[in-house]
């Protein structure tokens, strides 16, 4: 079976070498680099499964990998692991398409049972009942993860696809956060939570071109994609 690739970038020497020792004696394979600049280089000349970066390095910081990252790939897994534990900071790591933030110190466990989370869906194909939704004015590619509206594609990341896709499947129905949470995170705590938050203002951001178009907050319940009619 091969081994799925993880690209570490940290610039801690200590911390890595135990990290590295950890996810290599779970299987993983580990290329590893200690600033932003040798960690984009390495992104571009491999394949990788999933991204580790710490947010604070040399050269290039995490958030800016992350951006490039996502400019050329919308679904690999990137988990930011950092000490840098502030909601402003979180929320940025979300908006430019991190998956996950964790906050040192962490617990090794955390980390390799999020990494097989990740790895495990995006390692499964996503076969839909319904390939493609019409969202009023927009045209919602579930296999291409393409939101498409007057000619003009958004690409969207696979979480924001698979969240999409749920709230298209349930139209005018109220979907619980647990529900979300559980179906698109893999979990339910604290920062899940606050990560669905910033996932859902993303897709109003995306969808406001139709004043039609709404996902609508239920307070404390969940969400409701509506969609008027006229």
């Amino acid at each position: 079976m091969t081994k799925a690739k993880i690209l570490y970038v940290e610039d801690d020497q200590t911390l890595s070498f135990v990290t590295r020792d950890n996810l290599e004696s779970h299987g993983y394979a580990i290329d590893f680099c200690e600033d932003g600049e040798q960690a984009m280089k390495l992104y571009n000349a491999n394949h990788y499964d999933l991204c580790i970066l710490d947010v604070m390095l040399p050269k290039m910081d995490g958030f800016e990998v992350a951006a490039s990252i996502r400019e050329k790939d919308v679904d690999i897994p990137i988990i930011f692991l950092t000490a840098k534990s502030t909601k402003e900071d979180k929320i940025h790591g979300l908006r430019l398409g991190g998956d996950d933030y964790i906050t040192k110190p962490f617990s090794i466990e955390e980390l390799i049972l999020k990494i097989e989370v990740f790895l495990k869906r995006s390692g499964q194909p996503r076969l839909e009942s319904i390939e493609v939704h019409n969202i009023g004015e927009y045209t919602f590619s579930v296999k291409n993860q393409r939101l498409t509206f007057n000619n003009k594609i958004k690409e969207l990341t696979q979480r924001e696809s698979e969240l999409l896709c749920m709230f298209c499947e349930n139209r005018d129905t109220i979907v619980k956060r647990d529900d979300l949470l559980m179906k698109v995170w893999g979990d339910d705590h604290y920062f899940a939570s606050r990560s669905l938050d910033v996932f859902v203002s993303r897709l109003r951001k995306y969808l406001r071109e139709d004043p039609k178009v709404k996902i609508e907050n239920i307070h404390n319940v969940g969400y409701r994609l509506i969609i008027q009619s006229k």
